[in-house]
């Protein structure tokens, strides 16, 4: 998620102006998808884009580690199962499997008069089970990778809970056993703005985690959440890799070494992540990509974390309905599959690009 406040002191690793205050919303996608062999489960048959051309998927896994599409949904009333943002199900029915880790996000600046951050955290939640019951033909709700696994065997797409910013449960180590009642699986104990937990990436760079910070790394590690790093200060992550006991995720960043945005990650941070467990997802936001934001620059940053060890530690993280230009002119879930056929005619296996889109997320679950 990208908005809220940006240091206009901090700006040498920035690309482009305005990268940590855009707009929420992401620039409308075209509601056009990608034509597979057959209809989705239950869903009406993929759309056929611009031209006409069919592109078979049955065969491209999709695992996606951040989108922010429950918050769209709520804040414009759209719905799940289709939408004019970068992700709904009818065209993720066009892949072979499906599923999608949906973070519930409010930016701290913008609680509607009268509400409270952990208000606000409730009706995401709940507007998460809504739209589990009313597309629950085609979708369920998953805690575990058993689940996932079960849930694609039955042809249905499965969707795991996170958290972007621990405001929505009071930044309270005490509420993280609420987070794991809900189901939640990932968990940044910070978002754009800084808090009681932490400095970020855009504000208050160069503070660490707090003791309180500590704490909550604790009770998330007791109550089997990962800490998501992407949006915590440098010096934050640090102390999230010296003091976790497991895996550590990034879900979405990409290689600081291409893309100079201290909202990606060093070689050192990549390496540190791999070397916990975790995994790193590909951020498709154009300004985390590159200058031009091409196809060429995206598969840079694969090439340069495979190069880095990261064959098991990278996943997409493309940060779907919470950004908003996408690289290589990509238009929301429905282009994907470019990503896919851009590394398989650079002569990536089969095998690795199913580890890529599929196999190292379901992995840590």
């Amino acid at each position: 998620m990208l908005r809220g406040g940006q240091d206009p002191d901090q700006s040498v690793l920035r690309p482009a102006p305005g990268v940590c205050d855009a707009p929420e919303a992401a620039a409308a996608a075209e509601n056009g998808g990608v034509v597979s062999d057959g209809e989705g489960p239950g869903l009406p048959r993929p759309l056929r884009r611009g031209g006409g051309v069919r592109r078979r998927t049955a065969h491209i896994p999709y695992f996606d580690a951040h989108c922010d599409t429950i918050y769209r949904c709520l804040r414009t009333g759209a719905q799940l199962r289709e939408n004019d943002g970068h992700l709904d199900l009818r065209r993720a029915s066009a892949f072979g499997r499906f599923a999608q880790v949906f973070a519930l996000y409010q930016d701290p600046e913008e609680v509607p008069q009268g509400s409270t951050m952990v208000r606000e955290g409730q009706l995401l939640h709940q507007k998460f089970l809504r739209e589990m019951e009313q597309n629950r033909d085609v979708i369920v709700p998953c805690r575990t990778g058993a689940e996932v696994d079960r849930a694609a065997a039955d042809g249905k797409m499965a969707a795991i809970l996170s958290i972007e910013g621990a405001e929505l449960i009071g930044c309270d180590p005490g509420q993280v056993e609420t987070a794991a009642e809900w189901g939640v699986r990932f968990l940044n104990p910070v978002w754009n703005w800084p808090n009681v937990l932490s400095g970020t990436n855009c504000r208050d760079t160069d503070r660490g985690l707090s003791p309180l910070g500590a704490d909550f790394l604790r009770q998330l590690e007791a109550f089997h959440i990962y800490p998501d790093v992407s949006h915590i200060s440098d010096p934050g992550f640090w102390d999230v890799v010296r003091l976790a006991r497991g895996p550590v995720v990034a879900s979405h960043s990409n290689s600081r070494a291409l893309c100079p945005h201290r909202r990606n990650l060093t070689d050192d941070m990549f390496r540190a992540i791999r070397d916990s467990g975790g995994v790193v997802g590909l951020n498709l936001y154009r300004p985390f990509v590159g200058p031009a934001g091409t196809m060429e620059e995206l598969v840079a940053h694969v090439e340069h974390f495979l190069e880095l060890g990261g064959e098991k530690a990278l996943c997409l993280g493309g940060d779907l309905d919470g950004c908003g230009t996408l690289a290589a002119g990509m238009q929301g879930v429905q282009d994907m599959p470019r990503l896919w056929q851009a590394l398989a005619a650079r002569g990536y296996s089969q095998a690795l690009l199913e580890d890529l889109f599929w196999n190292n997320l379901r992995s840590i679950l």
